[in-house]
Formats: structure tokens, C-alpha cells, sequence
């Protein structure tokens, strides 16, 4: 468990279930690996690659815009990555 002022993040490789918008009555429900962050227009969505979408053989990449999920279940933790920093080659612009 995290400590009780640990912030809580989805981590690239991880399996979760999200349930999200689809119908008024019925939540979508995916299945898959976090894959990352991706912007659509002025919003943000997670990218969650599913395995064997529509029992074909290819894994695909679904994008759940944030403010339609509803939960998310961690199934498979992977352990954060510390992210090396690179000296002068990080900077913001603008």
C-alpha cells in the first residue's frame, strides 16, 4: 500500500480495467496495458493498449479521454521507472 502521502500513478507496462462512458446505461469496459498520455484537442486521455482486440491477432491502442472514466483497477503493477535526467537537454519552450 502506498503511504498516505504518496501520489498514486498509472505506470507505463502496468495492466488496468478501465470503465468508462459509453452508453447512458452501460459503462465500456477495457481491459489492457498503460501505454501513456496522448492529447485530444483541449483534453487529455490515457493510452491503453488492448491484447487481442475483436479476437483478431494484433494488439490496438485505445484512447479513453479522462473525463469519461469512471474507475480503474490496477490487476498488474509494474514498478515505477526512475527517469534519468539529462543534463541541459530538458528545458521547456514556448
Amino acid at each position: 500500500m502506498p503511504k498516505r502521502n504518496d501520489a498514486i500513478i498509472l505506470t507505463d507496462g502496468s495492466q488496468y480495467r478501465v470503465k468508462s462512458l459509453e452508453a447512458r446505461d452501460k459503462p465500456m469496459e477495457t481491459i489492457g496495458v498503460f501505454k501513456g498520455y496522448a492529447a485530444i484537442a483541449h483534453d487529455t486521455a490515457i493510452v491503453m493498449e488492448l491484447e487481442n482486440p475483436l479476437g483478431g491477432g494484433e494488439a490496438m491502442l485505445r484512447l479513453i479521454p479522462s473525463h469519461m472514466i469512471l474507475s480503474i483497477d490496477v490487476l498488474k503493477a509494474e514498478e515505477e521507472k526512475k527517469e534519468k535526467e539529462s543534463e541541459g537537454d530538458s528545458g521547456y519552450f514556448g
